[in-house]
């Protein structure tokens, strides 16, 4: 039989719940994204922007989560309660 990681982080927040707040992150960063590549009125001589980088997580789940997730180092924080998907070091 497989095991299962239950390990619990220190805050009482299950793996699972970490889990799935990463997953709305990240599909809410990926439609802010999307929004703001698709919007109207930038010039046509404009460097254009460099896209968006951090977002305000959402909000069904509580800030604890939000502060677990970079504490482990999967988030960043961006300050104002905005956080943001680490960048790989090169």
């Amino acid at each position: 039989m497989e095991e299962k990681d239950t390990r619990v982080p220190s805050d009482g927040l299950s793996p699972e719940i970490l889990r799935r707040a990463m997953k709305a992150f990240k599909k809410r960063l990926k439609l802010t994204a999307l929004d703001e590549d698709s919007r109207l009125g930038r010039g046509p001589l404009s460097g254009g922007g460099k896209g968006v980088c951090a977002i305000q997580p959402p909000n069904q789940f509580p800030n604890e989560v939000w502060q677990e997730l970079h504490r482990q180092g999967r988030l960043r924080n961006s300050g104002h309660g905005l956080y943001e998907i680490p960048r790989l070091k090169q």
